[in-house]
């Protein structure tokens, strides 16, 4: 599955928010955003205008979609799935997002970022359910249970540079054995709550 593998720091001054791609440099003031509060590019720092209705939708998607480190085509495909299935699609498609195996890394703090967490995973480091995965776009469900390679030293380093991020409380993790349980479908307070996941359904159904 492609992937983007250019700078990332412009994505968080272009958002006007942390996205936290970077992992622990985020936490620091060599985070791009707290040096230059402003959008990346010649016409970063001129005067603002007002945003449209559209402009206002196209960022959330913008946004969302950075967060977790996919591109359009991937996010479409999640989006046209929520939409289909019975309940909110906003909160459908959050729920897709956030069941990802690179996702469910990042959120037990065995990656410093997503981006981090999906390489570890395509390096095959991680059983799910004693069976080694290595798609990062996994869809986990509650009742699965993911682990840490035996004599697997890499993720080690993540989970010291992860440490500022608690837990949600839809995953368990044993930090004995390095393993998490998924508990139950993450509600919304326990996803991203940078996300605007209404103006995204918006922008998909005009």
């Amino acid at each position: 599955m492609a992937n983007y593998s250019g700078p990332v720091c412009r994505f968080c001054r272009r958002e006007g928010a942390k996205l936290y791609l970077k992992g622990e440099r985020c936490y620091t003031p060599k985070c791009a955003i707290e040096r230059r509060a402003f959008a990346p590019g010649m016409h970063g720092q001129a005067r603002k205008r007002k945003t449209s209705d559209y402009g206002l939708q196209l960022r959330a998607k913008q946004k969302a979609r950075r967060t977790y480190g996919l591109l359009e085509k991937q996010f479409r495909n999640y989006f046209e799935l929520a939409e289909r299935e019975p309940g909110v699609t906003g909160i459908n498609l959050l729920r897709h997002l956030e069941l990802r195996l690179d996702n469910v890394v990042y959120r037990l703090g065995l990656g410093a970022s997503r981006k981090q967490a999906r390489q570890l995973v395509s390096h095959r480091h991680f059983e799910v359910n004693g069976k080694t995965v290595n798609v990062p776009s996994y869809q986990l469900k509650p009742g699965d249970v993911l682990k840490v390679k035996p004599a697997n030293t890499v993720t080690d380093v993540a989970m010291e540079a992860s440490k500022v991020r608690p837990v949600p409380g839809w995953l368990s993790f044993s930090s004995d054995d390095k393993s998490g349980k998924i508990l139950a479908h993450p509600e919304r307070h326990e996803m991203e709550s940078g996300v605007e996941e209404q103006l995204i359904v918006e922008f998909y159904s005009r």
